[in-house]
């Protein structure tokens, strides 16, 4: 799907307002049980000097995200954003327009400890008066972050380094917030790949740019939903996002052609190693490479390898000319993949690609080629969409329920003879993208993520909604855990086709319980 979303596990508001008598701050107040998030700053409303502040703090899940990479849903380092996601509440109250917001990630305590729990949520709920106070007991707030153990700084401790520390920028004070805090989220993970060195897990303190907050100014009020909030998709999240596309040119394997680009005459072919229903890594190969060599069939039915190896051009996993054996490699938990070109002889019509090492054959599949043959040119092509396998219902408990679609030209034409018997022929297209929303109100969860104006390379994160395909057609994993059950959602595709973007008019709907 290339997109999971964690879910905060803590946050709250901490402020340095007045009370309503104008005379007491509520610095000592939490509001971390609160459905809100609020951040502002006020100007002169008790004296004509006096500077009031709030601000925003928020932890996630890391330890979630870290069990994900090690399990292969999410990518490595450099091949995955991280977004931070939080959601405008509309209020009634005077809005700020064109500013900053400075997103930081939370230092240590005092002994510059990097403890996870170096903060507390708390139980607060009023965000007006400030009378749920923390009374150094429980929760976090101006002066202390837990319990009797106070900021460094009042306020909250946090890092100013350019890794560690981001602005969002507002205009009309009515936007999300959206930002990639992609080198933080690696910081925090400190997994392989990171080069950026390692932070604890104290989450982020969101607060107006400093020369805000000390302005003769008010800039009053900006808020988001909490993680308690009932608005289940508008709750804060970190968004992982990342191509997930698997190009498995199993079913669309063409032979070289000098009228095709280079990148066009090259075929990647793909080994789905399951064992008990789950994708697992071959031992012996691990997260290593491997070698796919080729084979004509022989037999008077064509259906086994002949004895000898096909000797290939260059490209892909063949360096030399005359190559035998294409090097392929790991892609992620039980999946392999190689890239060759193949030139084309008449007496070539099927391939067998033989999945080997160390003497150890692995797997044996079969293809039948296609040749690239220049036709007329229609610059609007028009398709016809279905889901193969759409269910009714699904569960929150699918976390990678597998749509496949199957795609026609939309004035195919079949060649009937005495009996109709003649099945639709799929088009594979390269570049197809994927919106999900909510079909009540149209709430976007998911957008279409194209990118540019031009599709991205394969492993651009930002293509997080391009679909793979294989011998069977495009297809999406669709992680049904980040929709909120007992409504019902809609599935919209886009293709990417002579040089355009084109978004198809048929909308897939489906119910999640």
């Amino acid at each position: 799907m290339g997109v999971k979303r964690y879910v905060a596990t803590a946050d709250n508001t901490i402020t340095n307002a007045f009370k309503s008598n104008l005379k007491t701050r509520g610095t000592g107040s939490n509001m971390g049980a609160a459905d809100i998030l609020e951040t502002f700053h006020i100007y002169a409303q008790a004296t004509t000097s006096s500077l009031e502040d709030e601000r925003i703090v928020i932890q996630f899940p890391v330890s979630d995200i870290t069990t994900s990479r090690d399990d292969g849903i999410i990518p490595a380092s450099g091949s995955v954003d991280f977004y931070l996601r939080m959601y405008n509440a509309k209020h009634s109250q005077t809005v700020p327009r064109d500013f900053d917001l400075v997103i930081s990630a939370i230092s240590g305590g005092q002994d510059g400890s990097v403890a996870p729990t170096a903060w507390e949520e708390g139980t607060g709920l009023d965000m007006e008066g400030y009378t749920d106070l923390t009374y150094d007991v429980d929760g976090s707030n101006w002066i202390e972050r837990a319990g009797s153990t106070a900021w460094t700084s009042e306020g909250g401790d946090y890092y100013i380094d350019v890794s560690s520390s981001f602005t969002a920028s507002f205009v009309t004070g009515i936007e999300d917030l959206e930002l990639d805090i992609t080198p933080l989220v690696e910081q925090w993970l400190d997994s392989a790949g990171n080069v950026l060195g390692a932070k604890g897990n104290n989450g982020v303190l969101i607060k107006l740019r400093n020369d805000l907050e000390d302005a003769s100014k008010s800039y009053y009020t900006k808020k988001f939903f909490s993680r308690t909030s009932e608005f289940f998709l508008k709750r804060p999240v970190i968004e992982a996002r990342w191509d997930s596309t698997k190009r498995d040119d199993r079913g669309n394997f063409h032979f070289s052609s000098s009228v095709a680009p280079a990148a066009d005459n090259l075929n990647t072919f793909y080994l789905y190693n399951v064992i008990n229903g789950q994708l697992q890594n071959i031992p012996s190969v691990a997260t290593g490479i491997l070698w796919v060599s080729l084979y004509s069939g022989s037999g008077p039915a064509n259906t086994v390898p002949d004895q000898s190896k096909l000797k290939l051009p260059p490209g892909g996993g063949i360096v030399a000319a005359e190559d035998t054996n294409i090097t392929g490699g790991y892609v992620s938990t039980g999946i392999y993949s190689a890239s060759f070109a193949v030139t084309g002889t008449s007496a070539l019509t099927k391939i067998f690609d033989v999945w080997h090492k160390s003497g150890t054959q692995f797997f044996t599949g079969s293809s039948i080629p296609k040749t690239f043959v220049t036709s007329e040119y229609n610059p609007n092509p028009t398709f016809v969409t279905s889901i193969t396998n759409l269910k009714d219902v699904y569960s929150t408990r699918e976390k990678d329920a597998r749509i496949r679609l199957f795609t026609r030209k939309e004035d195919w034409s079949p060649t009937i003879y005495t009996v109709a018997s003649k099945a639709a022929n799929g088009e594979i297209i390269n570049d197809v993208y994927y919106k999900l929303f909510r079909v009540t109100d149209g709430w976007e969860i998911v957008p279409f993520a194209t990118g540019s104006s031009t599709p991205q390379a394969v492993g651009n994160a930002q293509s997080y909604t391009r679909l793979s395909y294989d011998a069977s057609g495009s297809y999406i994993d669709v992680d049904m855990s980040i929709l909120e059950p007992g409504y019902a959602y809609g599935l919209q595709f886009m293709h990417f086709y002579n040089n355009g973007y084109r978004e198809q008019p048929t909308i897939f709907k489906f119910r999640v319980e």
